[in-house]
């Protein structure tokens, strides 16, 4: 009992600190979120053995300089030169790092911290572009709690459903729990819950939301087994343990992670 009271309130804690900083302001939004990338990026960094400081480094340029238009009006000609400077920057800093890895691990290290880049940060970057993505680029707090609503619901649904109803496993191999039953039963309530989001949160379209709901059903839940598999590697059951009873920040991120690059990739192409 005392182990389910302490995971109800450190999720209870977990969501409402997420939904105020949604809700309360833009720059609170990129804040929070600027701090739960560098948590994931820790854990991260731990799960695959990389000792190094060069993805916060690089993560902080890419996240800052991705973001700095959100933040203030600044021109489009010095975003433009911005890019290109973090861009440089990046790829020097990444390649410099190899000076500091021993010389029989320099493709591991190189390969570790581009793996990092391309997991954690990028995602993170175009996360936050998610609710900057309508005709205005004014921040729409509707639109990042509307996918979060949608992720919960996916986790949520697939794991009741799964549970009780589940007999096919979706790939035993990583992920011994998952269930098709599982999968599809998180889906049909995704699917469901887009079109109440359509009517309450009316920033985007009810396609657009049935859109999202497939991309959150589909690439969520490769996201969770892509982690699986990353945590299965490393002989560890959760990513950490700063959220009792929940495990680490990457294990509540892990489906929206994988999810995020292509809704906005499709928020793009619509808008």
């Amino acid at each position: 009992m005392g182990k389910l009271l302490t995971r109800a309130l450190s999720g209870l804690v977990f969501v409402s600190v997420l939904i105020f900083s949604i809700l309360f302001s833009k720059i609170a939004f990129i804040s929070l979120f600027f701090i739960l990338m560098m948590f994931c990026l820790y854990e991260f960094k731990k799960m695959i053995k990389l000792k190094s400081v060069f993805p916060y480094i690089i993560g902080t340029l890419l996240f800052v300089f991705g973001n700095i238009l959100n933040v203030e009006d600044v021109p489009s000609k010095i975003i433009f030169e911005y890019v290109g400077v973090v861009l440089f920057l990046t790829i020097f800093i990444t390649f410099a790092s190899i000076l500091f890895a021993k010389k029989e691990e320099v493709i591991s290290h190189l390969g570790k911290i581009f793996l990092s880049v391309i997991y954690i940060v990028v995602p993170f970057t175009l996360m936050v572009q998610i609710p900057f993505l309508n005709s205005t680029f004014n921040y729409i707090n509707n639109t990042i709690l509307g996918v979060f609503i949608l992720i919960w619901v996916n986790d949520s649904f697939a794991f009741l459903v799964g549970k009780n109803l589940g007999k096919h496993k979706l790939l035993e191999r990583i992920s011994p729990n998952k269930t098709i039953e599982g999968f599809l039963g998180g889906m049909v309530f995704t699917f469901i819950t887009s079109f109440i989001l359509a009517h309450e949160f009316t920033s985007l379209s009810q396609t657009q939301w049935i859109v999202i709901a497939g991309i959150v059903s589909i690439f969520g839940v490769l996201g969770d087994l892509i982690e699986s598999m990353f945590k299965r590697q490393a002989g560890v059951k959760d990513s950490s343990n700063f959220i009792p009873g929940h495990g680490g920040f990457l294990d509540r991120f892990d489906s929206v992670i994988f999810a995020a690059p292509f809704i906005f990739i499709y928020l793009q192409l619509v808008q």
